[in-house]
């Protein structure tokens, strides 16, 4: 069983991914913004992150920078999970440092996929 932080700003959002996480026999975090979303992944260390882009105070680009540049949470694996679905977002996500990028809607098996290769460790799909 993993530990996955979810950070997203809408509620719907991260009650479906949270459904899937629990439902891969996963523990779900949650975080309502990228500036909790940073807080939570230096105190909880999860084991990956499930991270929005488009969220008010920081937003997903910015908090995985923090993240995958700060030496206590950089190998935490981070999969971007977004509506910005153009070919320049995902190149400049992965810039970023994540690890994965998916854009919504997905489907439950996209995203347990996802899931499964970056716990796993194994290449991430959409990273090819």
């Amino acid at each position: 069983m993993a530990r996955i932080l979810i950070v997203d700003d809408s509620p719907s959002q991260l009650m479906g991914i949270r459904r899937i996480v629990e439902s891969l026999g996963h523990e779900a975090l949650t975080a309502e913004d990228g500036a909790a979303g940073v807080e939570a992944a230096k105190r909880e260390l999860p084991d990956l992150i499930l991270m929005d882009v488009v969220m008010p105070n920081l937003n997903g680009f910015q908090a995985t920078r923090s993240i995958t540049r700060d030496p206590t949470t950089k190998h935490i694996p981070v999969i971007l999970v977004t509506t910005k679905d153009q070919e320049t977002d995902k190149v400049w996500g992965m810039r970023q440092g994540a690890r994965a990028y998916i854009t919504k809607p997905f489907s439950d098996t996209e995203l347990s996929q996802v899931i499964s290769s970056a716990i796993s460790d194994d290449p991430p799909p959409s990273a090819a």
